[in-house]
């Protein structure tokens, strides 16, 4: 067995409303990220409000886990006293740390909530030691590698920046076609600020090339017969890159996703901290699982994966030319939340399926169990045949044990 000599990283997970959070913390992630009403820049995802974000604080510290806000908009003047007002809330509240990338609203936490660490955005474009080194001197506790940075470049950040000094860096999820997230076309072709949270994903849509002076006609940009999507780039996953990580000096490992629903925060939360606990226990298990772990990750909605810029820049293999289609390998039906006077499990549909139907049980410690549907009753104890209503509430008897946060998909 191998000696590993680094500490193991943080699993950083996402959540964007209170059931998601619960989900990251009981699937393994030792903290969770999220945001506000205000000042992320996830403006368009369900979000927080201060009386969730106080429970969701509070049932991450009781298992353990820690609890970080974002508010890294790039702030115009008309934000900075709303946010003022937002950090004297958030010190009563308590985050474990706040995620920052402009140096005005910096100042403004490190004056408001001393006490709470200040983690130094992506956003920020932090691309160098010299960087890393200037934030910890203003007093942050952890930086975020912007995610043009290859593992050999933060390797040598490591070597550069103080020990004390935290790395955090993406391993998972949506990559962006601008430097570090620093988008300008949402504002340009719709209005909606991508620096204050109002990303349209425009680099999603199907372009064409129009000429100056043939104005109203449009040429495609060739892939195939269908035109191209010439900024859609792949998923970011490094799973099969563990112990590269490690080595390169990272603390903390992060889940993109705060758009996501609990099914792909618990499979790729799952999936990692299978991973990185394989890898501490013995790297040889480790490798052996590779081929499991992948087949796991792919159990949720996701487009095709790449490994970003760790190994150097990413080539045209990087990009979807084709669609802007998602793969989906799994389809979430539900998470079991308490239980009738029967014993048949509680859940809210997410999507429709039948009695007699064969799902899947996936579970927080790492068991899947594959089972038929034996019976279904809506509230007052009715039989159902399926659920085809959207956010239906009912029972469901599914002839095994079942537990609050178990969640239920299918084949996708």
């Amino acid at each position: 067995m191998t000696k590993i000599c680094r500490r193991k990283p943080e699993i950083l997970a996402p959540a964007r409303s209170l059931e998601v959070l619960e989900t990251a913390v009981n699937f393994g992630a030792d903290a969770v990220y999220i945001g506000g009403e205000s000042y992320s820049l996830r403006a368009r995802s369900q979000n927080f409000t201060l009386a969730e974000m106080e429970k969701g604080i509070a049932y991450a510290h009781a298992k353990g886990a820690k609890v970080y806000v974002t508010a890294n908009i790039f702030a115009h003047n008309g934000d900075l006293t709303g946010i003022r007002e937002y950090f004297r809330e958030l010190s009563e509240v308590k985050p474990d740390a706040l995620l920052i990338s402009d140096p005005g609203v910096f100042t403004l936490a490190r004056e408001i909530c001393p006490e709470i660490d200040v983690h130094i955005s992506t956003q920020a474009n932090n691309t160098n030691y010299g960087t890393f080194n200037f934030w910890h001197n203003m007093g942050a506790k952890r930086v975020v590698c912007a995610r043009e940075l290859s593992l050999a470049e933060i390797s040598e950040v490591r070597q550069n920046i103080p020990e004390g000094m935290e790395i955090e860096a993406f391993v998972h999820g949506a990559m962006c076609i601008s430097y570090s997230g620093r988008c300008l076309l949402s504002n340009y072709f719709t209005g909606r600020d991508a620096n204050r949270g109002e990303c349209t994903h425009p680099c999603r849509w199907k372009y064409a090339i129009s000429e100056e002076t043939r104005p109203g006609e449009y040429l495609p940009v060739y892939e195939n017969e269908r035109g191209t999507f010439i900024f859609n780039s792949k998923d970011l996953c490094m799973i099969g890159y563990i112990p590269e990580m490690i080595k390169a000096g990272i603390d903390s490992m992060k889940i993109e996703g705060r758009m996501k629903n609990s099914l792909y925060v618990a499979a790729t939360t799952r999936t990692y901290r299978e991973a990185v606990d394989d890898y501490f226990t013995d790297p040889e298990l480790y490798r052996a699982n590779i081929p499991h772990y992948i087949a796991q990750i792919a159990k949720c909605t996701h487009r095709e994966y790449s490994t970003g810029f760790y190994f150097g820049k990413p080539s045209a293999e990087s990009q979807i030319y084709e669609n802007a289609t998602y793969v989906r390998d799994a389809v979430y039906l539900g998470m079991i939340l308490g239980k009738n006077r029967k014993g048949m499990a509680g859940l809210i549909q997410k999507n429709k399926f039948s009695v007699g139907q064969e799902i899947e049980v996936m579970r927080p410690d790492g068991r899947d169990e594959n089972v038929t549907v034996k019976a279904m009753e809506d509230l007052e104890g009715n039989p159902m045949d399926s659920c085809p209503h959207a956010s239906q509430e009912f029972f469901v008897d599914l002839g095994t044990t079942l537990a609050d946060g178990d969640i239920l998909r299918t084949d996708g």
